[in-house]
């Protein structure tokens, strides 16, 4: 029987010149002090893990408010140069509270630069529009994502939380390709799999970054009906149903990178147990039908 595998190696980022892992750690609920943090990188790393994903909003709405997850990660970076060359950074920007979007090419300059000044880095490895601005042109758009990368602000760019029709949009006035978008994607949340950006990323070589693979924590309720067989899947490989989530987005062809959530340096680390999970075709299909709760057609 055949079986469905995890990529393990490190693969190009899209359609850049940039390699990452098949992993991805994010800092959306980043916090705490500095060592907090270091120990959280330190973890990633210690788990092959080398694309750290933030954006300036997360912070909006805690203690550390917005750009807080920038900045903490900057001060992290700061106290260890060595680190800046293990990892890819990405980030993000258009998400303006409480307007609640602006992607207008004066904000977007304005973003850019306030993000490298909070990590205190000199180029950002990948830029991504947080999410549509429908007020501004997709060609606008473009413009501001190419000035980034023509002054060498930015490495690559992307797209967050953007339809197949939107990247398109914005492709087709951008001379540098797309290199990323990052829906959300779990067995809960499949529209991914029906609505064509998994598709496209195929069909166009764009990496696909998986926010939230966890279903927002529902997957390690054991009561649930998706966790018990991640749980079973799993523990048959002596893995958690964490991993177990994660590896059954990888083994998808579109070779999606799940984004680990998690701020313990422990959980942060277990995640690697997913490149050891396999799955049969048939393994996989009961996860997507009790995540959706009826059988598939």
């Amino acid at each position: 029987m055949t079986h469905l595998i995890p990529d393990r190696q490190p693969r190009p980022l899209g359609r850049s010149d940039i390699a990452v892992s098949p992993i991805a750690w994010g800092m959306w609920r980043l916090g705490g002090s500095v060592a907090a943090v270091r120990g959280c990188i330190d973890a990633a790393l210690d788990a092959g893990i080398t694309l750290f994903d933030t954006a300036d909003i997360y912070g909006f709405g805690s203690p550390i408010g917005f750009g807080g997850a920038e900045a903490l990660f900057g001060r992290a970076l700061a106290e260890d140069a060595s680190l800046r060359d293990r990892m890819v950074i990405a980030t993000k920007g258009g998400i303006t509270p409480p307007r609640p979007y602006d992607s207008s090419a004066a904000y977007l300059a304005a973003a850019c630069d306030a993000s490298l000044a909070r990590l205190g880095i000199d180029v950002i490895d990948l830029y991504q529009i947080h999410r549509r601005d429908f007020l501004t042109h997709p060609q606008e758009v473009a413009g501001a994502l190419t000035r980034m990368v023509e002054a060498g602000k930015v490495r690559a760019v992307g797209v967050s939380n953007h339809s197949p029709a939107e990247l398109a949009a914005l492709q087709r006035f951008l001379d540098l390709p797309i290199a990323s978008t990052q829906p959300e994607f779990s067995p809960l949340r499949v529209a991914p799999l029906y609505d064509g950006t998994l598709d496209q990323a195929m069909a166009e070589d764009i990496a696909v970054l998986a926010w939230s693979p966890l279903g927002g924590g529902r997957l390690t309720d054991p009561t649930h009906p998706v966790a018990a067989l991640l749980a079973e899947q799993g523990a048959a490989y002596g893995a958690d149903p964490v991993a177990a989530a994660l590896s059954w987005a990888m083994v998808h062809p579109a070779r999606i990178i799940p984004i680990v959530g998690s701020q313990t340096p422990s959980r942060i680390r277990v995640a690697a147990d997913a490149l050891r999970i396999e799955w049969t075709r048939d393994q996989w299909y009961a996860v997507l039908q009790a995540g959706i709760g009826e059988p598939l057609p």
